[in-house]
């Protein structure tokens, strides 16, 4: 049971915290490899200019940078996972800020080295991998860094686009310092009747109350207040889309859409892919849409009705020790390898589990090359927080697979692949879930739990994705994005993805204007992409057994040995294809079928 008094850290259970010893022992042996690694980081400076002399010098150099690296990981972590058990604490907020010092001194010592190797003659790469073996493990890295030379300028134009980088980050420094720091929201009345004031953080919430008022009147309250400072909203947003359609230009692409996914190697087929197999499943996202406006009992569906359950949380309490039950029996197709490496996270203290005064809210994974993850959490007795152990471990063992099999340098994954692993454990524990449930209102909870993943993840993101192409696209035709503009393009996409059963209200047309992730351009799609991609394994695993199960593990394996897609099709889905949207859309029609035979029973 959950205590009325949060304990202190001091008072957490031993079995309850997560090893940190396992990184260092105490901050004494920190303080020696801080040391170490200030000291060695002068090293670096002893190849600059010498990388093109041998493959000897560049192996050296290489070897050095993945050693200072590591070195730096594990030090930054521990400080940063120190601080995060007691944020309060201010020895651990010392050592936090002076591990993040050093790892900008590490980054500045290391800025020579991508554009010296780019500046080597054609062919010196490959003539060194072919002179020392050893180098050949890095011909990934390197490959991956000459296949973007052709959008690398001469020293003269790198030197001018570096220093008037700190003027492109103008937009989004002014959008967050408007959208967190001055744009206030005003107060409504609560639920209990008593005033409650509008803010970021409280608006998600109020969308989800019983009373349709509280609702409404939040909605009003938050756009109302947008809509006062559209015009200034537009030209942060349109001077943000410039810059990076002139960075797109001055660097040769063909499109600034094209440049933003350059990075992880990803053709521009696979977002088009995305918006287009959504498209064709939208009569089905209307039909939910339908099905929402049914189980609520209105005459008439409004924009701020779409995050209020429609079915009730069965106020089960689930201990964490139930918990850990649920997510291995849900994850038992994996196998028993990955089940094992479950339980021995769970026995190991790989998890910090309860809340503390000052401790970090949220989840995350995270750790340290050479250790094993960790995984923060702040668990409450509740599904959703059973759901949020399954995707952090999933995170944590991707990590794990991937530590444990790649060397330092080809250890991290990109960002397009990074919610695959997390997802598909959350897609198989609700199926799990879902097929042994044998309570009727049970069921319905986790059948909607599921379709509420889809309509915000795969659903809204890539409406996220359109709104970015068409504006960014727009741009480049030298169209002026107006605040007019934008909002008749933002209402007709609402219009279009959520069809003719709703009240599409005008004020969600300044959606568009609170949205932080616009500002890092074409970002969003890859939630929607690593979604579609998680459904779409889970459900191979699930049908097919030991062989998919054995080529998931080679994914879990890759790092960034290879281009992400490259390691996708190992898993067996290709995302430069329609057909894993398509198939994870699938998944949402089955879904929403058993909705509405729940709903047609009275089940929900």
């Amino acid at each position: 049971m959950a205590e009325k008094r949060l304990k202190k850290r001091e008072e957490a259970a031993l079995e309850d915290t997560w090893a940190i010893e396992d990184l260092y022992r105490d901050d004494k042996e920190w303080e020696k490899d801080y040391k170490k690694l200030e000291e060695a980081i002068g090293r670096l400076a002893e190849y600059q200019g010498r990388l093109g002399e041998s493959a000897g010098i560049l192996l050296a150099m290489q070897r050095t940078c993945d050693e200072l690296n590591m070195l730096a990981e594990k030090v930054y972590v521990y400080a940063g996972q120190k601080l995060h058990e007691n944020t309060d604490n201010g020895i651990y907020q010392n050592l936090s800020s002076r591990a993040q010092g050093l790892l900008v001194k590490l980054s500045q010592a290391q800025a020579y080295i991508e554009p010296e190797i780019l500046g080597l003659a054609e062919g010196t790469i490959e003539k060194f991998l072919e002179e020392n073996g050893e180098l050949l493990a890095y011909r990934q890295h390197f490959e991956n860094m000459i296949r973007q030379k052709e959008h690398v300028l001469d020293r003269e134009r790198e030197e001018l686009l570096a220093a008037v980088g700190e003027l492109a980050e103008g937009p989004k420094d002014i959008f967050t310092m408007f959208n967190n720091a001055d744009i206030r929201f005003p107060e409504i009345e609560g639920e209990d009747g008593e005033p409650v004031e509008v803010t970021h953080g409280r608006y998600q919430t109020l969308l989800q109350s019983s009373s349709r008022n509280v609702r409404r009147d939040a909605f009003c309250a938050l756009y109302g207040v947008y809509g006062k400072y559209r015009n200034t909203l537009a030209a942060i947003y349109r001077a943000n889309v410039k810059q990076e359609v002139f960075q797109a230009r001055v660097r040769k692409y063909g499109s600034d859409l094209e440049a933003a996914l350059d990075g992880s190697h990803i053709p521009v087929s696979v977002y088009d892919h995305l918006i287009e197999a959504v498209h064709e499943y939208l009569p089905q996202m209307h039909r939910y849409v339908e099905l929402r406006k049914k189980l609520l009992g209105v005459d008439e569906l409004h924009m701020y009705d779409l995050y209020v359950p429609v079915v009730k949380d069965q106020g089960q309490r689930i201990s964490y020790e139930k918990a850990k039950e649920m997510v291995l029996e849900g994850l038992r197709p994996m196998g028993e390898e990955y089940v094992g490496l479950l339980k021995k996270g769970f026995s190991s203290r790989w998890i910090d589990v309860y809340e503390n005064q000052g401790k970090k809210s949220g989840a995350y994974s995270w750790g340290a090359y050479g250790t094993h993850p960790y995984v923060l959490l702040n668990y409450q007795e509740n599904l959703n927080n059973v759901f949020t152990l399954a995707h952090e471990m999933g995170h944590a063992l991707h990590s794990w697979y991937s530590d444990a099999n790649q060397p330092y340098v080809y250890a991290g994954y990109k960002i397009f692949v990074a919610e695959v692993a997390s997802t598909c454990n959350e897609a198989l524990l609700i199926h799990h879930l879902i097929e042994t449930t044998e309570d009727a209102g049970q069921k319905a909870y986790l059948v909607n739990y599921f379709l509420e993943q889809f309509r915000t993840t795969l659903f809204r993101q890539t409406m996220f994705a359109e709104f970015e192409k068409v504006t960014h696209g727009l741009a480049e035709q030298g169209e002026t994005l107006t605040a007019d503009r934008l909002c008749e393009i933002y209402y007709g996409l609402n219009q279009e993805y959520f069809g003719k059963n709703i009240c599409v209200d005008r004020e969600i047309e300044l959606e568009w204007a609170r949205i932080p992730h616009f500002y890092t351009p074409f970002y969003v799609y890859q939630y929607a992409t690593g979604f579609s991609a998680a459904i779409a394994l889970s459900r191979r695993i699930l049908e097919e057994g030991e062989s998919a199960v054995k080529e998931y593990q080679s994914f879990l394996k890759g790092g960034s040995s290879r281009y992400p897609l490259d390691l996708l099709r190992m898993a067996g889905v290709d995302m430069e294809q329609k057909k894993p949207v398509e198939d994870a859309l699938h998944v949402f029609t089955q879904y929403l079928d058993e909705m509405e035979r729940l709903a047609d029973n009275d089940k929900v």
